[in-house]
């Protein structure tokens, strides 16, 4: 196990030999990632683990851990979003060899044998972040959508059309006229 996170590994031997890197980087330091976020203060825990599958395939195991900032999008202030991500990845040298990894089990195309673990993290990381952040508590009731929608309902089966009352106001502008 290693303290230190190098720049970019030779997958092959790290495979060989079961590394592990293991620590802690600011946010700051990934800046995908900190450009997607509210905020860039704070850290992630990070560990890979290198190794071979059941099958013999090479892979990396990504353990995650780190609060990020998000901006809700609908109150638009900032909330923490807790990020807890395992994943594994099949090290693999060409697209032909996806096929044959588990299904448990993502690709992650090597360049020139290389793993450049950085940006690993800050890919799972990004693949991670919600869609449409919403901080927790602020989401609207079913109820009141539900409602809405009857009082549609209603309207459309009393044959009310949604420019009725606009007619009336142009009727009563020609009547003055």
């Amino acid at each position: 196990m290693s303290a230190s996170l190098p720049e970019r590994v030779d997958a092959e031997r790290m495979v060989a030999s079961r590394r592990s890197f293991e620590g802690v980087l600011p946010v700051a330091a990934l800046p995908r990632l900190a450009g997607a976020l509210a905020d860039d203060r704070g850290e992630v825990a990070y560990r890979l683990d290198f190794g071979t599958g059941e099958l013999g395939t090479p892979q990396l195991l990504v353990r995650l851990s780190a609060r990020l900032t998000l901006e809700c999008q609908r109150t638009l202030q900032p909330f923490e979003w807790p990020a807890e991500i395992e994943s594994l990845l099949g090290l693999i040298t060409d697209e032909r060899e996806e096929a044959g990894l588990p299904p448990d089990c993502e690709p992650l195309l090597l360049e020139g044998g290389m793993v450049f673990p950085r940006a690993v993290i800050e890919d799972e990381l990004l693949l991670a972040l919600p869609l449409v952040p919403v901080k927790p508590g602020s989401e609207m009731s079913q109820g009141g959508w539900q409602a809405a929608s009857d009082d549609a309902a209603a309207q459309a089966e009393q044959g009310s059309h949604p420019f009725a009352g606009l007619r009336a106001l142009r009727e009563a502008q020609e009547k003055n006229r």
